[in-house]
């Protein structure tokens, strides 16, 4: 029985990281309806609200991965101007929507459906954030596709990566740290306690582009 359980959660997270959009939309679709990550419902306080404020300069955040609106609704609300929320699942952003519209930010958050490794932002952004999403990314993928989200970051822009490296199960985080921190210039990095999270801002290498 133990065997089995692990090996489907092994089959499912491989395809959250590498199936097709439609099959990691209802699994991830499946889980929020269920119930199973309601306990992240409640994030105030979070180590990496204190970036965000720090690096957005009242200006506008993208945030891959949003899940059910945490970080829309629990950052401080004169911290950014607009923000954007993507996640493959429609059940977890019927949650950030609704949490949105009863505190008062609906109309500074908004939110788009859609499988953040292929989606396509319509505007330039102060911040983008990856909390706990980059777990999702191939490896292999990494370098482009923070290459590709670099076009949508202003002059100055940066990248926040808030993920677990320690531990040792957690090869493949760290691998991830390292590409980001040898690709791109890491402006600050964090971790919080010993197997706590580890925060990491950094921002393109060729950061003087035109917007």
């Amino acid at each position: 029985m133990y065997v089995a359980e692990r090996t489907l959660n092994f089959v499912r997270g491989f395809i959250k990281s590498y199936g097709p959009s439609n099959l990691k939309k209802l699994l991830w679709d499946e889980e929020f309806s269920g119930g199973k990550w309601n306990f992240i419902d409640d994030t105030r306080g979070d180590c990496v609200y204190l970036y965000l404020e720090r690096y957005a300069g009242t200006g506008s955040i993208l945030d891959l991965g949003c899940g059910p609106g945490n970080t829309a609704n629990e950052l401080a609300a004169t911290a950014y101007r607009t923000y954007v929320g993507v996640d493959i699942s429609e059940v977890a952003l019927n949650k950030a929507k609704r949490r949105s519209k009863e505190g008062g930010r609906a109309d500074h958050n908004h939110f788009a459906q859609g499988d953040f490794l292929s989606y396509v932002p319509t505007q330039q952004f102060d911040v983008i954030l990856f909390r706990e999403s980059m777990y999702h990314v191939p490896l292999g993928k990494v370098r482009a596709v923070l290459d590709r989200y670099s076009k949508y970051l202003r002059k100055g822009g940066v990248f926040i990566v808030r993920m677990n490296t320690t531990g040792g199960k957690l090869g493949r985080p760290k691998a991830m740290a390292d590409i980001m921190e040898t690709e791109f210039d890491v402006v600050e990095k964090r971790q919080y306690g010993e197997s706590g999270p580890t925060v990491i801002v950094f921002r393109p290498r060729y950061s003087d582009r035109e917007d």
